[in-house]
Parts: C-alpha cells; sequence; structure tokens
C-alpha cells in the first residue's frame, strides 16, 4: 500500500499491511519511493503518515483505546437495563 509522508509529502510502500492496521504497534516498515533507486526499509512512525488523498489514517489503526468511550457507554446502558429488569 503506498502512503504519503505528511510534512515531505513523500511517498511511502507499507512493506507489512498487518502492522499498518495493528493498533498496538506505533511503526510500521516501509521504503520511500524518492529517486530513481528502490530506498532501504525503514520503520515509520504511523502518525506522521496519510493517504495519498491528505486523508489521516483510520484512528483504529493507531490507537488501542479507540473504543474505550463506546464500551463504557454500552457497559452503563447494559447495567440500567439490568436494574430494569429486575
Amino acid at each position: 500500500m503506498l502512503l504519503k509522508e505528511k510534512t515531505s509529502g513523500h511517498i511511502v510502500e507499507v512493506l507489512d499491511l498487518n502492522h499498518l492496521g495493528d493498533c498496538a504497534r506505533s511503526t510500521v516498515r516501509g521504503r520511500l519511493h524518492y529517486g530513481e533507486e528502490a530506498q532501504d526499509p525503514e520503520p515509520f512512525d504511523k502518525q506522521v503518515l496519510c493517504f495519498l488523498s491528505g486523508e489521516d489514517l483510520p484512528r483504529c489503526w493507531m490507537d488501542p483505546h479507540y473504543r474505550d468511550e463506546d464500551l463504557a457507554r454500552l457497559r452503563r446502558r447494559q447495567g440500567q437495563a439490568a436494574l430494569r429488569t429486575t
């Protein structure tokens, strides 16, 4: 998958898509597409990458706690429903 480095605008080829979607990993291995020769793989912080369109990466790819608020809300509702049925 090709992404873009936010600050430089350089294209980055992500070498491991599993790491890209893993919210427990803050970096992903990739290769800059800069110049005519293929660059050596290096780690890239997910926070500095975006889609080629400029859109940020999904929060679920970077934040392991992205659903904490939803889960807390669901637990409160379940607790309230349990109180009503007893």
